[in-house]
């Protein structure tokens, strides 16, 4: 009986887990603070996946069951060996409150927080100082991860001059002052690079806040040096809602 137990708690545990993957990949956009947009077919797959192996072994238990289940010939040994499994059973079945937490409760994304303690990890892109040209758009709307290769990196300082709009949320600085950042993953939140831009000009929003900002980039050191700092002078600061993905 304790074997067909703990065998029936896995059932339940992977039949949950697999339908907290459908519930956040297949039914909503919950998946997009996880992993990228281009993961979901595969956790649609092992959703699907994993509730048909808790379905087969749940089968496999109620068959068993229904059987008689398995005895064990010395009684005491039995007995003591149920008293056991079936306060193991009870620990397990805890195992299921995190799973059902993603059915009740939406988890926020990776923000503020993790920007604060995080360094600006815009690193130097291949083939830097050949970037393409910039559309006549104005206001310009760039990647935050984007304005900064630009500002860090580009020799020809094609951002001079050019209103640009960027869209993130604030984070302070500790120095005073305050930051628009973009957290950028490359599979999941567990990789997730830093972007900041420090904006001058304007009064900083609650930490976290999503925003979006035009302004003209300002240079505070030669551009394709690591002492350019990604700064913009701030024009026009208007408030926003999260998008609905809100890594780059």
């Amino acid at each position: 009986m304790g074997a067909a137990v703990r065998r029936e708690v896995r059932a339940v545990l992977q039949v949950l887990l697999g339908a907290a993957v459908l519930h956040i990949s297949l039914f909503s956009e919950l998946y997009l603070r996880y992993v990228r947009k281009a993961l979901r077919p595969y956790l649609v797959a092992t959703g699907v996946l994993l509730v048909l192996i808790g379905l087969v072994s749940a089968v496999c238990v109620v068959r068993d069951l229904w059987r008689g289940g398995q005895h064990d010939d010395d009684h005491g040994h039995a007995h003591a060996h149920h008293g056991h499994a079936h306060g193991g059973s009870r620990i397990a079945w805890l195992l299921t409150l995190p799973v059902l937490g993603i059915f009740l409760i939406a988890p926020d994304a990776l923000g503020a927080y993790t920007a604060q303690r995080s360094v600006d990890t815009t690193v130097k892109p291949a083939g830097a100082g050949g970037f393409p040209p910039l559309a006549a758009t104005d206001p310009l709307p760039l990647r935050l991860a984007d304005f900064d290769a630009l500002a860090l990196w580009d020799s020809n300082a094609s951002l001079k001059g050019r209103r640009v709009e960027l869209t993130g949320f604030a984070t302070p600085k500790k120095d005073g002052g305050w930051y628009l950042a973009r957290l950028t993953i490359s599979c999941c939140a567990a990789d997730a690079q830093t972007s900041k831009v420090e904006i001058r000009g304007v009064g900083a929003p609650p930490s976290g806040a999503w925003v979006r900002i035009v302004g003209i980039w300002q240079p505070d050191g030669p551009p394709g040096q690591g002492g350019a700092l990604p700064v913009l002078a701030a024009q026009q600061l208007t408030g926003t809602s999260e998008p609905g993905d809100p890594y780059e």
